[in-house]
């Protein structure tokens, strides 16, 4: 099969930088050309024009077209020609989209186009309660109405997209992915005891609520370090430009001097960060299904993560992680301070969680069940 990827964002040195839409795509892709189907990328935002072949992948950069008060529905027009000639030619069968700002609003393709809900704006702005852009939501709407199908990588997530756009859209559920071959568990050397966060500085991932309960483990132990990783973002509720700034004070004085901030580091790198850790946090407010959980399940850590709607879907609490609402700080610090005195808990959540990756978040199956879906899609 021939599936064009539509996206904003991909992790490749000629795109630029990318989050968690790109990584998700970026793992599925390399699945689906391991399974021998022909993958293309169409990421627009780009700086200019360009097309390039790489690792039996094909790219299309696109740069959007800049004028006042038309450049979306313009450069929405170029890529919809773009698809279309690729499509004539025999280059694609279906393309895929991420549901994010719902670029492909007003695309009429002439395959058909799938849309993978990684998480709306609508949907993020909600779970952060934040109000959403009146066209944000308008766009993001009708690009699920007029999809040809859906995709959603948590039943919490497709629910309550369903619910905030007041539609009863049938979707189905298959998840994002790691290469559990890629990351495997690592026998580390480091005898001090480690807390390591690794995601964007931004409010919806509990990073107003991290400085709390790190305050409350420094307490208990003054030798246990935590260690961030991640772009630092701005604060769209007090317009400050770094969120490490903002949450730099509310660390306690004796906590601070434990804590490190690494500031964005490769995606090759995170790796030898999980292996040093101890134990990974992820405090957030607002996710789909993050990759980041993934790795650090597959690479056997023990978790203290948020225990909002799509969490129960990837982690069972007491088995191969704990869940903790973020802004229950004496819990979460104390779940954290279990797991850091206990190898052999850390030990049992950590091997669980791998199986639980190889089972069913791996980037083969994931895959296999993203082509069955497609093919389901083009029958019709």
């Amino acid at each position: 099969m021939k599936i064009a990827f539509l996206t904003p964002e991909y992790p490749h040195t000629k795109t630029g930088k990318s989050g968690g839409i790109g990584t998700s795509i970026f793992n599925l892709a390399a699945a689906l050309t391991d399974l021998r189907h022909q993958v293309t990328l169409l990421i627009y935002g780009q700086d200019k024009d360009e097309s390039f072949k790489e690792n039996n992948i094909s790219f299309y950069k696109i740069k959007n077209i800049k004028i006042k008060g038309l450049s979306l529905i313009l450069t929405q027009k170029k890529v919809e020609q773009l698809i279309n000639s690729l499509y004539k030619s025999g280059e694609i069968d279906i393309v895929e989209a991420p549901d994010w700002t719902g670029f492909t609003s007003f695309i009429k393709p002439q395959c058909p186009l799938v849309i993978r809900q990684n998480g709306s704006d609508t949907y993020f702005c909600y779970l952060d309660s934040r109000k959403v852009k009146y066209k944000n939501k308008f766009l993001e709407k009708r690009a699920l109405k007029n999809a040809s199908g859906v995709i959603s990588v948590s039943a919490f997530t497709g629910n309550l997209t369903n619910e905030l756009f007041g539609l009863e859209r049938d979707f189905t559920v298959i998840p994002n992915s790691i290469d559990a071959e890629l990351f495997k568990p690592q026998k580390s050397m480091n005898t001090k005891l480690s807390i390591l966060y690794f995601g964007t500085l931004i409010r919806k991932k509990g990073l107003f609520e991290l400085p709390k309960i790190f305050n409350l483990v420094n307490k208990e132990n003054q030798e246990v370090e935590l260690v961030l990783v991640g772009k630092d973002s701005g604060d769209i509720k007090t317009e400050s430009s770094s969120t490490w700034k903002l949450i730099k004070p509310l660390f306690s004085k004796e906590a601070i001097a434990k804590v490190n901030y690494l500031g964005p580091v490769s995606y090759s790198k995170i790796q030898d960060l999980i292996k040093e850790a101890t134990v990974c946090v992820f405090p957030t407010f607002a996710e789909a299904l993050p990759v980041s959980w993934l790795e650090a399940m597959a690479m056997e850590k023990a978790i203290v993560a948020s225990n909002i709607g799509w969490a129960r879907e990837m982690i069972d609490d007491g088995k191969e992680g704990f869940l903790v609402h973020p802004t229950n700080h004496e819990n979460y610090s104390s779940r954290i301070l279990e797991l850091l005195y206990d190898v052999t808990k850390q030990e049992q959540f950590g091997k669980a969680a791998r199986e639980k990756v190889r089972s069913r978040f791996n980037h083969n199956l994931v895959a296999k069940r993203s082509i069955e879906f497609y093919k389901k899609v083009l029958e019709v």
